[in-house]
């Protein structure tokens, strides 16, 4: 059964992509000067990811354990299911969404859309050679993520990030490092 608490907190994370979401309307281009990978793989791309770092925005807002899970949908396109444990209540909560690849499936730009016809940029920029981390921004530079298939990479890879953000504009000082307590790795 699903508690008001996890009701609540499942709303407030749909409401907040909602917001974004409308805000976003079809903004789908990649930020100036920010290129997606070719030769793209999106099997290999599908799965877990832990989130590592982000820059601060509203639906992500006082989440730790933030993970993300994509799989193929049957429309062609891939299902995103987010989800954050929330620091003040403990519980986790989910958003379901959906992406599709803007313009062609062999590279790494993909819109991605949390309700209706509302969607927002999903740009790899930079992919482990092995698919085991990937470097992504949104629309502009308000939106940028660190993604690792564990939830300890490398201080290198964090290092790399970094350095790499910075270089591309991105507020690099300002990204926020993402906890992942025990029970969220799981």
């Amino acid at each position: 059964m699903i508690s008001p608490v996890q009701t609540t907190l499942a709303s407030t994370w749909l409401g907040a992509f909602l917001v974004v979401c409308a805000l976003l309307g079809g903004c789908s281009d990649a930020p100036e000067g920010i290129a997606a990978v070719d030769d793209f793989d999106v099997q290999r791309y599908l799965g877990s990811w832990y989130e590592i770092a982000r820059l601060d925005h509203s639906f992500e807002r006082g989440l730790e354990g933030v993970q993300a899970n994509y799989s193929l949908r049957d429309d062609d396109g891939i299902r995103v299911a987010n989800s954050g444990i929330s620091v003040a209540t403990g519980e986790r909560s989910e958003a379901e969404g959906r992406a599709y690849f803007v313009d062609s499936a062999t590279r790494g730009h993909l819109k991605v859309s949390f309700f209706g016809p509302f969607y927002g940029a999903y740009v790899v920029f930079e992919l482990g050679p092995e698919y085991d981390y990937a470097f992504v921004a949104g629309n502009n530079r308000d939106y940028l993520w660190l993604l690792a298939r564990t939830p300890n990479p490398p201080q290198s890879l964090k290092d790399r990030f970094v350095a790499r953000s910075a270089e591309l504009g991105f507020a690099s000082d300002d990204l926020i490092w993402v906890s992942h307590p025990r029970s969220a790795a799981n």
